[in-house]
């Protein structure tokens, strides 16, 4: 029984296996996102969030400069790389994790990555799936005036809608008024037109 023992063996010797792994995470940290299967992407996950935790716990140090670093933070740092360095064999992708991953996930308690499921793979239909890592929060931050209503009165839209509103209610004013000035003007004419000539009396001969 296997109690204890975590990770998958995917059929490998342990050498190849670690590997397989280092370059899968090294692959995901330069560029961000990979395909690959369940079972490699679950693993890889495991071993991808734990590497970027490393570097998150010094991100506040690592947005000092080196020559305003204590020596304590220092060494914390060199620390913090050196155990990253033990999943992940390639020093670009290490860089990376430290200067550009960490700072974003400065306020993350986990949860760098995602894994979505993408289908079967053709030929042997093995179950694929796509391991990514987060997208950055700050960049969808919605507007410091927050979300919009189409309904507020204060809006561009509501004040050109009030606008066009009273135009119209002025130009149906303008129009009822003219026909009432011209009903009893054509209600006289009308009736002159009605009533009979009156005769001219006649003058005795």
């Amino acid at each position: 029984m296997r109690h204890r023992r975590a990770g998958v063996h995917l059929s490998r010797p342990s050498a190849h296996r670690k590997a397989l792994f280092s370059n899968l995470v090294a692959a995901l940290l330069t560029n961000e996102r990979i395909q690959t299967t369940d079972a490699k992407a679950k693993e890889t996950r495991r071993l991808a969030e734990r590497t970027i935790t490393w570097a998150r716990r010094v991100g506040d140090i690592l947005t000092k400069k080196a020559d305003r670093r204590t020596p304590d933070e220092s060494a914390r740092v060199v620390h913090a790389v050196r155990m990253a360095r033990r999943v992940v064999r390639d020093r670009g992708a290490v860089t990376k994790l430290f200067d550009d991953i960490a700072p974003r996930f400065l306020d993350r308690r986990g949860g760098y990555t995602r894994i979505v499921k993408i289908g079967q793979r053709p030929g042997d239909a093995a179950p694929m799936s796509l391991l990514e890592l987060m997208p950055d929060d700050t960049a969808k931050a919605a507007p410091a005036g927050g979300k919009t209503d189409k309904s507020d009165k204060g809006t561009p839209a509501a004040e050109g809608k009030t606008k066009k509103a009273a135009a119209k209610a002025e130009g149906a004013a303008k129009a009822e008024g003219g026909a009432r000035k011209k009903a009893p003007a054509a209600k006289a004419e009308g009736a002159a037109e009605k009533a009979p000539a009156k005769k001219k009396p006649k003058k005795d001969e």
